[in-house]
């Protein structure tokens, strides 16, 4: 027994290596993290080399649902509201409406290449209908590529919150399918009565996750990482088990959390980035165990139909629909959002539903799924540089180097750490720090970056433009730091 236990880790130790390796290779590569994890439990499964068998939905369905809320929340707690709050509208009406319409247009062609029923069709649109932004920044971060304008929040911010319409859609399809007695009326509800807690629930425990945080002073710093995860699971179960959506209750702690002051922050925002790693690794890893490719293959011709429409019909027509009269986007920009629509953990994931549910041709649903996805990822995921570039909306990506030093209060105060810039022209260019008149009592410049070098201030130290400042302030002091870098125009 002690060499079995003693196997199983070895053989964890290395297959959780192995996926870190790996997503090195695929940064150099230009594709997807997921495809590699996926073709390593593919290979660790039964029909490959490692020979596991593992066919449990159940399971794979559990480790599945709780990745993704880790993941979500990781999304959410790394989100700058300021940042999304723009483009907010236009990420919810591309969440919903966006989701619905690619869903139905996906459920058309399915009809068409396909035996399927009206219902069934339904059922695959709903599942591959949410996409995964996660994997389209790590395309473009591994080729130094940003994006202009408000295309970055406005896909972080779809990406977060187009999952728990998916999530919906799916359940919803799922008891049309079961239920003959259900009903259109009935679903309707259901949204309503799923959002509308998830939207309560997440806001509120995004607000109570900081109070505990706060107020719970504990003796052991490393606890504190320990009941930020137990809170997580808490808002996801509480919520669904009351009949809500618990992805958006997730997703929406982690954003309405993420934009408060709590203790430990910065540590417990980095573990949860590692935590979100781990639980995408995990959750690839079990969804390529449980895949079978000699039953994927006899139905690839029709799947490869079904995800070309996808990507060049279904997802461009949803995008151009639902912001029809959106003017802030111009052409080429919805032209990029419309090929961001790459799938990714989330319609996997929601595969194993039918399968559990034991809905007719669920198994024909997974492998189509499974195929949908990673032709997504081949296909979109490695020409989104170059489709970047075509229609000129890429930038320079920021490449700062990180300061050597980090805030962590130990009790919550109201100070943050914020960076600024002096422009050219600005009040404080030329000036020693000790002859700011307009300085904030309250604030306090930490360190200045001058071009790639660090320098400490003390009060004799002359300011220069385009100098990086470090500064402790309130967020009260914000305006009248602004004003003091900014340039005659600001």
């Amino acid at each position: 027994m002690e060499l079995a236990a003693e196997y199983i880790l070895v053989s964890i130790a290395f297959v959780l290596l192995v996926s870190i390796l790996a997503s090195k290779i695929s940064a150099r590569l230009g594709v997807p993290a997921l495809l590699l994890f996926l073709a390593i439990g593919m290979l660790i499964g039964s029909e490959g080399p490692g020979g596991i068998y593992f066919d449990d939905p159940w399971l794979a369905q559990f480790l599945g649902v709780t990745s993704l809320a880790f993941i979500l929340f990781s999304g959410g707690l790394e989100t700058d509201l300021d940042e999304i709050r723009p483009v907010m509208i236009m990420g919810m009406v591309l969440a919903t409406a966006g989701v619905l319409v690619s869903a139905l247009l996906v459920a058309g062609f399915t009809l068409l290449v396909l035996d399927f029923s009206l219902k069934e069709a339904l059922l695959l649109g709903a599942i591959v209908s949410s996409t995964d932004a996660a994997a389209v920044f790590a395309v473009l971060r591994s080729k130094s590529l940003g994006l202009r304008g408000s295309l970055r929040p406005l896909l972080e911010f779809e990406s977060g919150s187009n999952d728990p319409m998916a999530v919906f859609l799916t359940l919803g399809m799922i008891r049309l399918v079961q239920d003959p007695a259900s009903s259109v009326p009935d679903l309707v509800l259901m949204f309503f009565q799923q959002m509308a807690l998830g939207l309560v629930f997440g806001i509120g425990m995004g607000r109570a996750i900081t109070f505990v945080l706060n107020r719970i002073r504990l003796e052991y710093d490393g606890l504190y990482s320990v009941a930020s995860m137990g809170l997580v699971l808490l808002t996801y179960g509480a919520t669904t088990t009351l009949g809500g959506n618990g992805f958006l209750a997730a997703y929406l702690a982690g954003l309405v959390a993420g934009n408060r002051s709590f203790i430990h922050r910065r540590s417990l925002t980095e573990f949860h980035s590692g935590l979100a790693w781990l639980m995408q690794i995990v959750m690839f890893l079990t969804l390529g165990l449980l895949v079978f490719p000699s039953q994927v293959m006899p139905i690839a011709p029709q799947a490869l139909l079904i995800s070309a429409a996808l990507i060049l019909i279904a997802r461009p027509l949803a995008v151009f629909a639902t912001l029809v009269w959106e003017r802030h986007l111009n052409l080429r920009e919805k032209l990029f959002v419309s090929w961001v629509g790459l799938r990714g953990a989330a319609p996997i994931m929601l595969a194993t539903f039918p399968l559990l549910a034991g809905v007719e041709r669920s198994n024909t649903i997974f492998n189509l799924v499974f195929f949908i996805v990673l032709t997504s990822a081949l296909v979109q995921g490695t020409t989104l540089p170059y489709v970047a570039r075509l229609l000129r909306v890429d930038a320079p990506i920021d490449t700062r180097p990180k300061y050597p030093i980090a805030f962590v209060p130990t009790e919550p105060i109201q100070s943050d750490l914020l960076e600024l810039t002096i422009q050219p022209g600005a009040k404080a260019a030329h000036k020693r720090i000790v002859d700011l008149e307009d300085l904030p009592e309250t604030a306090l410049i930490v360190l200045i970056r001058r071009n790639a070098e660090f320098v400490v201030p003390r009060g004799a130290t002359m300011l220069e433009e385009r100098d990086n400042l470090l500064v402790l302030a309130e967020p009260a002091d914000l305006d009248r730091l602004r004003a003091l870098v900014s340039g005659p125009s600001g």
